[in-house]
């Protein structure tokens, strides 16, 4: 969103330059013209006073050395022409003595950046109509390098004739060329400066939705501790901050309360009911055989699984309320020992435990130990509904497609469970109907899951081919940790 507002901000700031810039840059143009044209204009009233007082031969010498001597000086080009257009006198070299000759006698072409012979012969006639050249074509940088004006000779009725001028435009184009330079350096600086201010403004108004941003996602990953420190911003986020922090500080009041809960409960049910334990232990030798010792011993085996029960929630408990950071951990070494410490309990249940394809070097960020706490749960779980003569391979590997994360993978050839109920598996409490009667509490896979998620990663689970179970965990790496 930085980059959106900054980039709406420059191309706003870009136009409104450019608004600024042309406008200014036509107007030192045209004025540039014109003021051309006031200059060159004075000098052709002069010679047309001339001409029109010119009488006899001196006159004509007089007038001649007059426009030549302006055409040296000035390299323009002058031509003095009659009433029906025939040349009088004539003065200049090169260019503009050609632009000068050419709009005395009309030519139909003018060479690439002169003035076109419509100009000069538009000039012309209207000087023989009276008429002064009033407006010239705007100066640019590229051109026309020769202007064509043309004044009078002689007032109203009496006109006689007309001297037209052709004067280069060098001076005037580098003049405009300068000042459009001076212009766009400004108009570049005026661009620069803004883009800072509008960097300045974007970090401003950013700052305080960037901090929210992560701070709603420590949120969502379940650090109830997250809260938007920036104090910057309109005041209008700096309120969305503090309605925030309050939600968050309610949110985590109540879940806080509701994990208290739990654990006390859980704690407080744990020395009554092992004493419950204790008793039905001692009165069992005091029990003669028959209907009596079977309920007794179907109480004790209730009693030991709401022992049992109380220990998953207790555990539950920790992992959800606990303060650990994530951390560096040796993913393959914690494969490793889990796996040789479970495989004599696996060779007791008579089920195979292999591990394959372990790579060396795996290291992720999470929780302490998550990979190894973890893995006791999935071990745990096969162990139970994996049926004797089964196989249970664990696998830890980089992920597959590309990403920066390590996979911890156990599989097995299990009865599996159906796929509508896959996704209750990492829910609390939650077994298939046909395992009610395996030891356990329902409660593995969910703690499980919950320390892979405030790990940063995730569990999966899905069916294996052609039967059994898939259960990956995924955590990050330390480089995206």
């Amino acid at each position: 969103m930085r980059r959106r507002l900054l980039a709406v901000l420059m191309v706003l700031m870009g136009a409104a330059a450019l608004l600024l810039c042309i406008p200014l840059a036509d107007a030192y143009a045209r004025g540039r013209t014109e003021h051309l044209l006031l200059q060159r204009r004075s000098e052709a009233v002069r010679f047309a006073d001339l001409a029109d007082r010119m009488r006899t031969a001196a006159d004509r010498a007089e007038l001649s050395a007059e426009i030549g001597r302006y055409a040296q000086l000035y390299g323009a080009g002058v031509v003095v022409v009659d009433s029906a257009g025939t040349t009088v006198a004539r003065a200049g070299t090169g260019p503009a003595a050609e632009a000068a000759a050419d709009a005395a006698t009309g030519a139909d072409a003018a060479p690439r950046g002169r003035a076109g012979p419509s100009e000069g012969a538009d000039a012309r006639r209207r000087a023989l109509t009276g008429r002064s050249t009033d407006r010239l074509p705007a100066l640019r940088p590229w051109g026309p390098r020769t202007a064509v004006l043309a004044e009078p000779v002689g007032r109203d009725e009496r006109v006689s004739g007309a001297v037209l001028m052709a004067v280069p435009t060098a001076a005037a184009r580098r003049d405009v060329t300068i000042r459009w330079s001076l212009i766009s350096a400004g108009a570049l600086g005026a661009f620069a400066a803004a883009a800072l201010v509008a960097a300045g403004i974007t970090r401003w108004l950013m700052r305080p939705v960037l901090d929210l941003d992560r701070a709603v996602g420590r949120l969502t990953a379940g650090s109830l501790q997250a809260r938007a420190v920036s104090d910057t911003g309109p005041p209008e986020l700096r309120h969305l901050r503090r309605h925030f922090n309050t939600m968050a500080e309610a949110v985590a009041d109540s879940i806080g309360r509701q994990r208290d809960f739990v654990a006390d409960a859980s704690h407080q049910l744990r020395n009554p009911l092992a004493t419950l334990v204790l008793q039905l232990e001692n009165v069992e030798p005091h029990i003669v055989p028959g209907p009596g010792l079977a309920e007794h011993g179907r109480a004790l085996d209730e009693a030991e699984r709401l022992e049992e029960l109380l220990d998953g929630l207790l555990a539950l408990a920790r992992v959800e309320s606990g303060t650990a950071e994530p951390a560096d951990e040796d993913v393959s070494r914690a494969v490793r020992d889990r796996v040789t410490a479970w495989t004599p309990v696996f060779r007791a249940a008579g089920v195979e435990l292999v591990a394959a394809g372990l790579a060396g070097g795996l290291r992720a960020r999470a929780l302490p130990d998550a990979a190894g706490r973890v893995l006791d749960a999935l071990l745990d779980n096969a162990v139970k509904f994996v049926p004797r003569g089964g196989r249970v391979e664990v696998r830890a590997t980089h992920a597959a497609d590309g990403s920066a994360a390590v996979v911890v993978r156990v599989e097995d050839d299990g009865p599996g469970v159906p796929d509508e109920q896959l996704p209750l598996l990492l829910r609390r409490f939650a077994r298939s109907p046909e395992h009610q009667n395996v030891p356990g509490s329902g409660l593995g896979l969910a703690i499980a899951d919950e320390i892979a998620r405030l790990s940063g990663g995730r569990l999966d689970v899905r069916g294996n081919d052609p039967h059994g179970l898939v259960v990956e965990l995924r955590l990050p790496s330390p480089s995206t940790g």
